[in-house]
């Protein structure tokens, strides 16, 4: 299964972890990425600790885990790729998930940042175990 499928058709929580230059570690609650591509996801991000860190350390993980099904989920590797302030863009991404119009609730700047999928992981254990074939 495309690891693009797999978001689409699971529900579930997302933590998305950075780390400072010095390697100071943040791990946020995050919704599932938007799928720009079978390689490409993007966040919609205010500027908070986990953007800072990933303006000077493209490097972040993100762990995910399944609403249904106990220790099930997927763990993504990932580099940044670039962002764009985009404040249509973010709510009509936004709007897709029903979520409220950014003007309603956040007062902050927001940003989308899209990151390369370089590794995908089962929550638990390594790439032979757990969720079987996604890609």
């Amino acid at each position: 299964m495309k690891i693009r499928e797999y978001f689409e058709h699971t529900e579930g929580y997302g933590v998305l972890s950075t780390a400072s230059p010095s390697g100071r570690v943040d791990a946020a609650l995050y919704a599932k990425p938007y799928f720009i591509d079978d390689e490409t996801i993007a966040f919609i991000m205010a500027d908070r600790l986990t953007y800072r860190n990933l303006k000077v350390n493209p490097y972040a993980s993100y762990l995910f885990l399944e609403e249904e099904k106990f220790l099930r989920g997927a763990r993504l590797y990932l580099t940044k790729k670039k962002e764009e302030r985009n404040p249509e863009l973010i709510d009509e991404l936004r709007q897709l998930r029903h979520y409220i119009s950014q003007d309603e609730i956040y007062e902050e700047d927001t940003y989308l940042v899209y990151f390369t999928i370089d590794k995908v992981l089962p929550l638990i254990g390594s790439e032979h175990e757990g969720l079987g074939p996604i890609s």
